[in-house]
C-alpha cells in the first residue's frame, strides 16, 4: 500500500505541476489584485476539487463520463467561460487594476467565482477524477474511501502548490506590474485562455 501511495504522489505531482486554465487563471487573480484576489482564486480552485473528489467518490463522476450528452453541455459551457475570461484579459490589457474594479469584476470574472467555476466547468476534471484515482486502489479494497483519501492528496498537493506560488508572488510582482510586462502577459493570458476554451470545444 506504501508503494501505491507513492506511486499516486508522484504521478499526482507531475499533474499538479502542469499548467493549465487553473494555474492562469491564479496567476491573473495575483497581477490584477494582488496576493489576497490570488488567495480567493486560489481556495475557489480548491473548493471546485474537493467537489469533483466528493463525486467521484459518490459516482456522479461516472455518470458524467457515461452521459455524452451531460459532458458535451458541460464542455461547451466551460469552454464559453475559458474565453469569457480570455475576452476580459485582453480588453483589461496593460491597465493597473484598482480595489473598484477588482470589487466590480462580475459574477464570473474574478476571485472565489473565478477559481471555483473555473474547475466545476471543465469536465474533464471529473472525467480525470473518476479514472485516475480508482487506478490506484489496490483490488480488494473500498474503492469509494481510497478514491476519497487519494482525492484529499491530490487536493493538498495542490494546495502546497498554490502556497509556493502564492509565497513567490511577492518577488515578481513588481516586475510584472511594469505597463509593457503587464500588457504582454495579459495578452499571452488572453490567448491561452481561449486556446483551451476553443481545445475544449472541439475535443
Amino acid at each position: 500500500m506504501l508503494v501505491t501511495f507513492l506511486a499516486f504522489v508522484g504521478s499526482a505531482t507531475l499533474i499538479v505541476l502542469l499548467p493549465g486554465p487553473d494555474t492562469l487563471v491564479v496567476v491573473r487573480a495575483i497581477l490584477r489584485g494582488g496576493r489576497r484576489q490570488g488567495i480567493l482564486t486560489a481556495a475557489g480552485n480548491l473548493v471546485g476539487l474537493t467537489i469533483w473528489v466528493s463525486a467521484a467518490a459518490l459516482g456522479i463522476a461516472a455518470l458524467l463520463r457515461a452521459s455524452e450528452v451531460g459532458y458535451d453541455a458541460l464542455r461547451i459551457v466551460g469552454a464559453a467561460y475559458l474565453v469569457f475570461l480570455g475576452i476580459q484579459a485582453w480588453r483589461s490589457r496593460g491597465s493597473v487594476a484598482t480595489d473598484q474594479d477588482v470589487a466590480g469584476a462580475g459574477l464570473l470574472g474574478s476571485g472565489f467565482r473565478a477559481g471555483i467555476l473555473t474547475n466545476l466547468l471543465n469536465p474533464k476534471v471529473g472525467v480525470f477524477f473518476v479514472t485516475f484515482l480508482p487506478g490506484f486502489v489496490p483490488e480488494g479494497s473500498s474503492v469509494g474511501w481510497l478514491t476519497v483519501a487519494f482525492g484529499a492528496t491530490f487536493v493538498l498537493l495542490t494546495a502546497l502548490y498554490w502556497l509556493l506560488l502564492l509565497a513567490l508572488a511577492g518577488k515578481v510582482t513588481d516586475w510584472m506590474n511594469t505597463p509593457r510586462i503587464r500588457r504582454r502577459l495579459d495578452v499571452a493570458t488572453a490567448g491561452v485562455l481561449v486556446a483551451f476554451g476553443v481545445r475544449l470545444a472541439t475535443e
